[in-house]
Formats: C-alpha cells, sequence, structure tokens
C-alpha cells in the first residue's frame, strides 16, 4: 500500500466469538481489536425474536463503540427461535436437552442482527433471517452431541459448522449468518459507512 493512500481507521470486533472472527478473516477483515461488550441479554416482556437479535446487536456495538473512540465498530447477535419462542444460549445439558428435543424433526429461524458503527457516529444495522430444516434426532444422536460440550454457549444449543452439520436437512438463507456474522451485508456496511473494505485486501510490506 503506497504512503499516499493513508492508514487504514481501526476495526473492532465486539464479540468474544471465535467463529465471527473467522467469518471476518475470510473475507480478508482482521479486525485489529476484539472487545466484547458485557450487557444483560434477557429478552424483555413480549419482545419478538427478531427485535431481540437486532436490539442486541446495537447494544453490544453501542457498549463498545464507548471505549474504543475512533474505531469502526461490528457487532452481532444470533438468536435461534421456534415461531416466537427463543432458544436459550446453552450452558447446561439440560439446556442442550431441551433445544435438541424442540428442534429435532423440525424448522426453525436463525436470525442474526449486525451494527456497524463509524467514528463519526454514523451508524446501520441490519436483521438477516435464515430457515434451517432439523432431522429428526435419534436419542444416541442426541446424547451423542451432548457428550461432546461442542454446544455449549451457542444459541439453540448448536453451532451448523460442527458436528450439528450432520443433523441439517436443508438451509435456507445466509449460511455465514447462521454461524454469526452474515458477510454481505457487514461488508455493505463497513463500505456505506467509508470504511476502505478493499484496502485490507492489499498486500502490505
Amino acid at each position: 500500500m503506497s504512503k499516499a493512500s493513508g492508514a487504514v481507521p481501526g476495526l473492532a470486533l465486539a464479540s468474544a466469538s471465535p467463529r465471527r472472527l473467522d467469518l471476518l478473516r475470510q473475507v480478508g477483515l482482521a479486525p485489529d481489536q476484539v472487545a466484547p461488550a458485557d450487557i444483560d441479554e434477557t429478552p424483555l416482556r413480549d419482545e419478538p425474536p427478531r427485535r431481540l437479535a437486532l436490539r442486541l446487536a446495537e447494544h453490544k456495538g453501542e457498549v463498545a463503540r464507548a471505549a474504543l473512540n475512533a474505531s469502526y465498530v461490528i457487532s452481532a447477535d444470533t438468536v435461534v427461535a421456534v415461531g416466537r419462542r427463543i432458544l436459550p444460549k446453552a450452558e447446561t445439558e439440560a439446556d442442550v436437552r431441551a433445544c435438541l428435543k424442540l428442534l429435532s424433526g423440525r424448522k426453525h429461524d436463525v436470525l442474526t442482527g449486525v451494527a456497524v458503527f463509524a467514528p463519526d457516529g454514523r451508524r446501520a444495522s441490519r436483521l438477516v433471517e435464515a430457515r434451517v430444516d432439523f432431522k429428526r434426532l435419534s436419542h444416541a444422536e442426541t446424547e451423542g452431541y451432548v457428550a461432546s460440550g461442542e454446544w455449549r454457549g451457542k444459541a439453540g444449543g448448536y453451532g451448523i459448522q460442527g458436528l450439528a452439520g450432520a443433523f441439517i436437512i436443508e438451509v435456507s438463507g445466509s449460511y455465514p449468518a447462521i454461524v454469526g456474522l452474515p458477510l454481505y451485508e457487514t461488508v455493505a456496511m463497513l463500505e456505506g459507512l467509508g470504511y476502505p473494505v478493499g484496502r485490507r485486501w492489499e498486500p502490505r510490506g
């Protein structure tokens, strides 16, 4: 990159998710900072899943941005829902068993909110929806997945990019959004707010 082109602005990811970090790196956007935002993710009373996903994504970005000053900030949140029922981020074996019982043999929604904040205060946000069709799980499949521990901390008790990929019959919508970050929408919002995405791809020496 030539000196005349100037420095590339800082980029921060307001998430501790290694999956979101990997997705950004996949498209040449390795963040300069990873700054998880510690917020209350409890749904509001009667809050629909779509509104929850977008609200949490925006709130995480606001909290992270306040601590990061001049960086562009990306924040996201993923919600798994069956109808209006919001599934938890599984933390216990009881959580994941309950999630898998509900998901088994039916379709569900994966809703990912993503927000991008510019240093000058401008912001953009999007909700990206996908539909996932689960096979009917046997007792052995459920218990094998529970024993793997791979589900821990994941929305709906599973990660499509791991062992649970064997449970998926069909996906409609953005695969990266199901993993945790819709790449097309994220890049489009960054570019719309003036972030020089392409300059992250140039060789540096």
